[in-house]
């Protein structure tokens, strides 16, 4: 499955019809503890924040998309979530693995808060080399030049 990465911002989101039902479409699917708020509310208070979306593309659509909060030196990840229809099929894992190749090229860390995970993203983020901080309260990957992974 060629996934393909598309950053979505506020500008994309309102000037898109698609990206705005594929958004809502994926995070329509996601488990209900994984969204502190309504769907609708939770997309337009993140863009209108001047954070974005990375996601997943193929053939035309979204099918993957996790919120990212970007700063000086790093992205903050959350609210990772796949489309029913495309689950158990690497899609998380191409998203998150191209999450970080732009990250790199922009010499940023990778974070994701370790309390909000469910146990089996836990276990994806290990898997794609994610660690636990010292404190255990963030799983980090360093990609930046002077990080540990290249």
């Amino acid at each position: 499955m060629p996934v393909t990465l598309q950053q979505v911002d506020l500008a994309a989101w309102e000037a898109d019809a698609q990206v705005r039902l594929d958004l809502a479409r994926i995070y329509a699917d996601a488990p209900a503890e994984r969204l502190p708020l309504p769907v609708d509310n939770f997309i337009r208070d993140h863009l209108k924040n001047g954070h974005l979306f990375s996601c997943a593309r193929f053939n035309d659509r979204l099918l993957g998309a996790v919120a990212v909060i970007p700063d000086q030196h790093a992205w903050w990840l959350s609210n990772l979530c796949v489309r029913k229809t495309a689950r158990r099929r690497g899609v998380g894992s191409r998203l998150l693995m191209l999450v970080s190749e732009a990250a790199h090229v922009q010499g940023r860390r990778l974070y994701a808060d370790s309390s909000d995970l469910p146990v089996a993203d836990q276990m994806l983020l290990s898997r794609l080399g994610y660690r636990l901080t010292k404190d255990g309260d963030y799983f980090e990957l360093d990609l930046s030049p002077k990080g540990g992974q290249q």
